[in-house]
């Protein structure tokens, strides 16, 4: 029996009407994650609406495949363009890209460059203008908001998250899909336009229960932490869930220097009840260079916690992995949980304290429901889903499972 087997929400779309035949196109930078999606998508299309294949409404309910064949290319002087291989018109199209993934390359002038976040943005609007109005409707799925870290303007800046969602609205975009969004009211800037922003806690809590088996979670056991103000509304939510106490650690900045785009750290000073023997679950959208979260970590088992789990739903690691490599040598952390949303760094799999939450099943359920356009209640909000796999979890002794 598995533990850990997901609720099918086939159920929920028998006998509701397709909007229109659904097609992906899934860029480059993230097509492993497409591939997942696409596999996870045609074994929901068995078992939903079979009795109804015959109604016209229907037609190509079940391809051989959802990923449309297209084509990103460039040109010797780094130009690029994109090419459709087929015909969408009238389709329910999904692009999904990942702008962080800095793996792919092009020739330019002679040398090798590597994409850039606005290189994959671009390929994004060449892909839209490829389809030149034909699709029925478009919906943009970017795991990692374009410039989200860019998403308020201090005196004299740029506010490029905003102009982006507006551009985007402005070629046809209907939807943009996001996860762990870092200021979710950037979507002020296009409010006529759908945002949607999901958050991974039950594919957190699923994927730690699943390789740490002697976790006791109650609040006298576990706690969960936020690494700075702008992640305590995660970390509240999540504590909620699960029944336990929150703290949060605040970041005292230098606002006298800017370092890297950013005000350096000076401290992490901790807010919260004691933790002296508890497990500590550390919940943030993302780990970019990893130095506060390593700090953070090191302080949590300077205050004698037990054990430390980081979960983060985008791993970045703009700096290597050395340093977690060493972090983990002296004992600072137990467990980093990411998502395979975004581009992994090579050798982060076979490291001994990585555990991936997987969301390609997640995401193919969001665009199934979205194709069918269900109520996202169910998907926003997975509580039930978590409280049911604690239940199983903590009565795994007595079920003998």
């Amino acid at each position: 029996m598995d533990l850990f087997k997901d609720i099918e929400n086939s159920e929920l779309l028998d006998g509701i009407m397709p909007v229109a035949p659904l097609r992906i196109i899934c860029h480059e930078s993230c097509k492993d994650l497409g591939n997942l999606v696409n596999k996870h998508l045609k074994d929901f299309r068995k078992t939903t609406n079979v009795s109804h294949r015959d109604n016209l409404a229907f037609q190509e309910y079940d391809p051989e495949t959802f990923l449309a064949d297209f084509e990103c290319s460039r040109f010797e002087t780094g130009e690029g363009k994109a090419s459709l291989n087929e015909s969408v018109r009238g389709k329910d199209i999904f692009i999904i890209a990942d702008i962080t993934n800095h793996s792919l390359t092009y020739k330019l002038g002679g040398y090798l460059n590597h994409t850039s976040p606005d290189d994959i943005y671009q390929d994004v609007k060449r892909i839209i203008a490829a389809i030149a109005g034909k699709a029925h409707r478009i919906t943009v799925v970017m795991p990692f908001l374009y410039e989200s870290r860019q998403h308020k303007r201090h005196y004299r800046e740029s506010l490029d998250c905003a102009l982006a969602l507006e551009e985007l609205q402005e070629m046809g975009v209907g939807n943009v899909v996001t996860f762990d969004a870092h200021d979710p009211s950037v979507q002020n800037a296009t409010p006529l336009n759908g945002f949607d922003n999901f958050l991974p806690p039950y594919q957190f809590i699923k994927a730690l229960i699943h390789y740490e088996k002697d976790l006791i979670i109650d609040k006298e056991h576990l706690i969960v932490i936020s690494p700075d103000e702008g992640a305590l509304d995660r970390a509240v939510y999540f504590a909620g869930v699960l029944g336990v106490d929150t703290g949060m650690f605040y970041k005292r900045r230098d606002y006298s220097k800017v370092v890297n785009g950013k005000n350096p750290i000076v401290a992490h000073e901790f807010l919260g009840d004691n933790i002296d023997g508890k497990d500590v679950i550390v919940i943030d959208d993302m780990i970019s260079s990893g130095g506060s979260m390593i700090d953070t970590s090191r302080q949590l088992k300077e205050l004698n916690a037990k054990r430390v789990f980081i979960c983060c739903t985008f791993g970045l690691f703009t700096e290597g992995l050395e340093i977690f490599d060493e972090a983990y040598e002296k004992c600072y952390f137990d467990k980093i949980i990411t998502t395979n949303l975004v581009f992994h760094p090579p050798g982060l799999m076979t490291k001994p304290y990585y555990i991936e939450a997987d969301m390609s099943k997640f995401l193919a359920s969001i665009i199934d429901f979205l194709n069918h356009d269900m109520a996202m209640a169910r998907i926003h909000t997975p509580t039930n889903k978590i409280h049911a796999i604690l239940e199983k979890y903590n009565n795994r002794e007595e079920t003998g499972i």
